[in-house]
């Protein structure tokens, strides 16, 4: 099947291998694996199921951090509210941060989304990015290691550096990167020297050459390809990235989680009785009838309970395994299976709002403003 990514789209059954083909990115390896544990003391979940799958330049960073500590940048284009898919890099950031005691800058794009999509106003990306922080303080970033800022308020500072990235990145060189066409509004084509800069905003403001490394999802490393094609003859080092897969929408095994699409995504601030009306109506690979299903079992690897289970919600080995093969071999019908994942759900949602409430009353502390 065919399927895109870009970092605006995703469409179908993605090839993850494909992808790293086609990027041009490096498979995560097992030998890499082992160094990471060796430095860090464990594997963080994410990596042991290869959730985090592909990298640029990450063996690199772990060898150089003794000498120069990395910092940690991603960031969040706001659309709408923030779901699950979304949490995963912070998440990471959240564990790495803890482990490599990381500076962690966090870029809120509200620019960009103004300019990509027609429907939404300066005033409603800018709304919306606040109501996204308070997600991203949730998480339980240091707020003393942790600087975020919304483009549009911190345009003086991201503006002096983005022009040094935009003038030594020609047009052409977006455009095949980008795809963008005649029709592409001008704001487009400069946006991806302002996603450049902070990359570079870890040297500025620590008045170091700091590496920089950046956990995303793999749609939006357009932006760091052209990023690190500038980054040496400006004097800094090469961001390093490593990328995600996409936590798959509800609807079925093609495509993602999308804000834009409320049935294909469990959002951080729905309630206990949509998230089960949600996952109780999810897509499942499951047998039409229950003798079917205990006859045949069913087919855990197209199904979007199990792959929740796995992604996010079964941290313990053994027990996921039990559940794939309980799933095969019948012993599990798809109602108790997704009661307990909408119960597992709402018990992160629930704790996860408490502390998006709390994040109300400490925002500033983590702002970064010119």
């Amino acid at each position: 099947m065919d399927f895109k990514v870009t970092p605006w789209e995703v469409e179908g059954e993605v090839d993850y291998n494909k992808l790293i083909e086609q990027f041009g990115t490096q498979p995560l390896t097992q030998e890499l694996l082992a160094e990471f544990e060796k430095k860090a003391g464990e594997l963080h979940l994410f990596l042991k199921r290869r959730i985090f799958f592909s990298h640029r330049d990450f063996d690199w960073i772990l060898r150089i951090h003794h000498e120069e500590p990395f910092a940690l940048y991603t960031g969040r284009g706001p659309t709408g509210p923030v779901h699950l898919g979304h949490l995963m890099p912070w998440i990471f950031c959240k564990y790495l941060q803890d482990k490599f005691n990381s500076n962690f800058y966090f870029q809120v794009t509200d620019d960009e989304k103004f300019l990509f999509r027609e429907e939404l106003s300066v005033e409603d990306t800018k709304e919306i990015a606040y109501d996204n922080i308070l997600d991203i303080i949730a998480c339980g970033f240091d707020s003393k290691k942790t600087f975020i800022f919304i483009d549009t308020e911190y345009a003086k500072t991201l503006y002096n550096i983005a022009i040094t990235v935009a003038k030594r990145v020609t047009f052409s060189t977006t455009r095949a990167v980008f795809g963008f066409e005649n029709s592409t509004n001008i704001g487009m084509i400069f946006f991806p020297a302002i996603q450049a800069v902070p990359c570079f905003l870890p040297s500025i403001l620590e008045k170091r050459k700091a590496p920089v490394l950046i956990p995303a999802a793999i749609d939006q490393d357009n932006y760091w390809r052209v990023t690190r094609d500038v980054a040496e003859r400006l004097g800094y080092y090469k961001p390093a990235a490593i990328h995600n897969i996409f936590l798959p929408s509800l609807t079925g095994p093609s495509g993602k989680m999308s804000a834009s699409k409320e049935e294909t995504a469990i959002f951080c601030k729905d309630t206990r009785e949509q998230v089960f009306t949600k996952v109780m109506n999810a897509f499942t690979g499951g047998r039409a009838t229950i003798a079917e299903q205990r006859k045949f079992g069913g087919n855990p690897d197209i199904c979007t309970i199990y792959q929740y289970y796995y992604f996010l919600f079964m941290p313990d080995d053994d027990e996921v395994e039990k559940r794939h093969l309980d799933c095969k071999s019948g012993n599990i019908m798809c109602g108790p299976c997704k009661a307990e994942l909408a119960e597992r759900i709402w018990t992160f949602l629930e704790k996860h709002q408490e502390r998006r409430e709390k994040a109300k009353d400490v925002l500033e502390e983590f702002m970064l403003r010119d």
